[in-house]
Parts: structure tokens; C-alpha cells; sequence
């Protein structure tokens, strides 16, 4: 069943990003027996938003989402939740980290992955009524640990990155600046000062529709 679900997300550039056995604790709704992650590394899905009809209009990627995620989770008899739906919103973080030992904390408060970097995205959660045979992962610690110099926390030209919180409005604000297009088109340069998974980073047509996204307050 997991190489049938694997196959049929790489059809639309979505990959399966672990699983778990759900706990009270762990605030899944219902009382599913399974919970696999779905998400997307790297640009591998940004060709098919694009060749999609939900390109054009308001939330293309959340759209998008919806739709193809159901379509694969349908032949499973799974039930879907997304990261989008809220509020109340899902713990998702929490459960990758659950999903994926591999997956930790990083200083700019997105999930860093041991091999993806900063580059792996969360887009569902799929409920199974029935046990699978779950992949493995060795829980590696986080890779910001033995990072030396930060440069995640030193490379934004606002600073927004501070201990009491991301500063929102001064990154927006940066975007609509001729010295922010850099970010702009390229994507966050803290986010891509990273060395973690570099092979993994977006491509600039696929980091510039994310900016332009996060600047207007959508998805």
C-alpha cells in the first residue's frame, strides 16, 4: 500500500513524509489507526500547480492541494486534513516530527530535516482506519545543533528573525522594496543561507510565487 500511495503522490511531485501511530496527546481527531504525512521537497511540484486549472484565482496551492490529495487518498479510504483548514489549526509540525525523526525545530521556527534542509513542505494529513507497516527513520537530532555561526539568524537584511519572534510586518515591508528583491524573487535569504539540504532548495520561479503569496497574505 505504501509504495502504491508513493507512486501516486510522485505523479503530482508530492511525497510521503512518514507516519505514526496516533496518541491522545498527539490531538489527531477521530480515532484513526494510522496518520501519514504528505508534503512536497523541493520544486518537484510547482510544474503541476502550474499546469493545473486552480493557477488561476484566489489560494492556488491550497486549491490545488485539496483536490489532488483527495483524489489519491480516495482508493485508501482515507480521510484528509490540511495545514490550511482553521482556525482551530492542526499540530502539524508536531506530527512530522512524529512522522520522521529526522524532521526537528530550526531557529527561524520552520521544520529543518537532516536531508531535505528547510525544503521539505507540509500539505496533508491522511487518516487510515487500519495499522500499515510504517517507515522506519533514525531520529538524528537536529542538524542546527552542531551549525556553526547561525547564519540563518545573521543573513536577513531586516533582522527579522529576533528571540521574541518573527517580525512579520518588517519582512513584508522589505519585499516592496527595490533592496528586497533579491528575497523576493530568490526566496528568504535566511532561509536559503541554510547549508542543509541545498540540493533540496526551491527554484526561483517556485520561491518567487511563495513570496508573492506570503507579501498579499496568501497561499
Amino acid at each position: 500500500m505504501i509504495a502504491g500511495l508513493e507512486a501516486g503522490l510522485a505523479a503530482h511531485g508530492l511525497s510521503l513524509l512518514g507516519g505514526f501511530v496516533p496518541e491522545p496527546g498527539d490531538e489527531v481527531p477521530g480515532d484513526p489507526a494510522t496518520v501519514l504525512l504528505v508534503g512536497n521537497v523541493g520544486s518537484a511540484v510547482h510544474p503541476h500547480l502550474q499546469a493545473a486549472p486552480e493557477r488561476d484565482g484566489p489560494h492556488p496551492l491550497d486549491r490545488w492541494t485539496r483536490r489532488v490529495v483527495a483524489e489519491v487518498a480516495a482508493p485508501l479510504g482515507a480521510a484528509c486534513l490540511f495545514p490550511f483548514d482553521g482556525p482551530p489549526f492542526h499540530p502539524f509540525q508536531r506530527w512530522a516530527i512524529r512522522a520522521d525523526g529526522r524532521f526537528s525545530a530550526s531557529p527561524l521556527g520552520l521544520l529543518i530535516h537532516e536531508r531535505y534542509g528547510l525544503w521539505a513542505a507540509l500539505r496533508a494529513a491522511l487518516l487510515l482506519d487500519r495499522p500499515v507497516a510504517l517507515p522506519r527513520f533514525e531520529v538524528v537530532g537536529s542538524p542546527c545543533r552542531s551549525c556553526t555561526g547561525r547564519p540563518c539568524l545573521t543573513t536577513c537584511p531586516v533582522g527579522a528573525f529576533r528571540p521574541n519572534g518573527y517580525q512579520v510586518a518588517a519582512c513584508r515591508a522589505h519585499l516592496g522594496t527595490l533592496s528586497g528583491q533579491d528575497c523576493m524573487m530568490g526566496g528568504c535569504l535566511a532561509r536559503r543561507a541554510c547549508p542543509v539540504g541545498r540540493a533540496h532548495a526551491y527554484d526561483r520561479p517556485h520561491a518567487a510565487f511563495h513570496m508573492r503569496a506570503f507579501r498579499v497574505g496568501g497561499s
